[in-house]
């Protein structure tokens, strides 16, 4: 059974009855239980690269903003503010708000939220988590995320995206250890909002940067940091995405969790995607938290590896020669 089966066991039991007209599901992971739901009906709402190719390979229309809906389901995120925001927006446009959620996402803050602004409410749990529902309202308007803006570190972020009250550590430490001057055609693999393309770009020697990034609502803000003509911006997924021609430089601080769940394989993913978009004389730099095992991953990627600093939190690697 899915973990997500708490909306076909709401719709089944008839405790939740959705009006005709259009769904809207918004950002629902690949493994979200539509069983029961009016397909030829649905539209996914959805700005993860890999989750909104998913879905259209499955045959869904899927769009970055919401698409008008009768009803709008909104599957809760791990960011508490995306949530927020996501649930005003539903709430001001569809008539039937549907929230669907996992309780290490924050669901139940979010209920017992609701709640106090609505009264009570008709839920259902199970599998670790709830869903509840409501007709529409105005009454979380002072939910809706605010428009991306400068924050004080003075770099453009928005609700949703990694690191955005400040600049990752991570990511100082390997700015700090790049060197004078870098390869002509470089990228960086899951570029979040553009942090590091400031760094890179001032670096002798570099003429092209594509800043590689699955989610959009990062992009959009790395397109506000990032001024510069050397600049690509591509909404991708660094995992699987193909240059036409390959770069002679990478540089990359990647995810490792998967919703709140610590995951070293999409570290390695990335390591992988690196060495195949590398020319044969590339070169990588990447930062990682300390206490994941990369290293034998880059050194099967790769033929040289050197890890050229690090301090309590996280370590950077050189590496060449990619192995493909």
């Amino acid at each position: 059974m899915s973990a997500y089966s708490r909306l076909s066991t709401a719709l089944t039991e008839g405790a939740l009855s959705l009006p005709d007209g259009p769904v809207c599901l918004m950002r629902p992971p690949l493994d979200y239980d539509v069983n029961d739901l009016p397909q030829d009906r649905v539209t996914i709402q959805h700005t993860f690269k890999p989750d909104a190719a998913g879905w259209s390979n499955a045959g869904y229309p899927v769009t970055a903003v919401f698409s008008e809906a009768e009803t709008a389901i909104v599957v809760v995120p791990r960011s508490k503010a995306l949530a927020k925001s996501m649930i005003a927006e539903a709430a001001s446009r569809a008539k039937l708000i549907v929230v669907d959620g996992n309780k290490t996402d924050g669901i139940d803050s979010l209920f017992k939220a609701c709640r106090k602004i609505l009264g009570d409410l008709p839920s259902i749990t199970k599998n670790h988590g709830r869903i509840f529902w409501f007709e529409a309202t105005d009454a979380f308007a002072d939910w809706a995320a605010p428009a991306p803006a400068k924050g004080e570190h003075g770099y453009v972020t928005t609700a949703g995206v990694f690191s955005d009250g400040a600049v990752d550590a991570g990511s100082e430490l390997l700015v700090a250890n790049l060197p004078p001057k870098l390869p002509a055609h470089m990228a960086d693999l899951g570029a979040g909002w553009g942090y590091l393309a400031g760094p890179v770009l001032q670096r002798d020697g570099v003429q092209t940067l594509d800043l590689i990034e699955a989610e959009a609502l990062s992009l959009d803000c790395a397109r506000q940091n990032v001024s510069d003509d050397r600049v690509n911006f591509l909404w991708e997924d660094a995992t699987t995405y193909r240059p036409e021609k390959s770069y002679a430089g990478i540089i990359m601080n990647p995810p490792f969790h998967v919703g709140r769940n610590a995951d070293p394989s999409l570290g390695r993913a990335f390591i992988a995607s690196a060495a195949k978009m590398l020319a044969g004389h590339g070169k990588l730099w990447m930062v990682a938290n300390r206490h994941l095992p990369y290293e034998q991953a880059l050194s099967d990627a790769f033929r040289n590896v050197e890890k050229i600093a690090q301090n309590n939190a996280f370590k950077v690697f050189h590496a060449t020669r990619p192995l493909r």
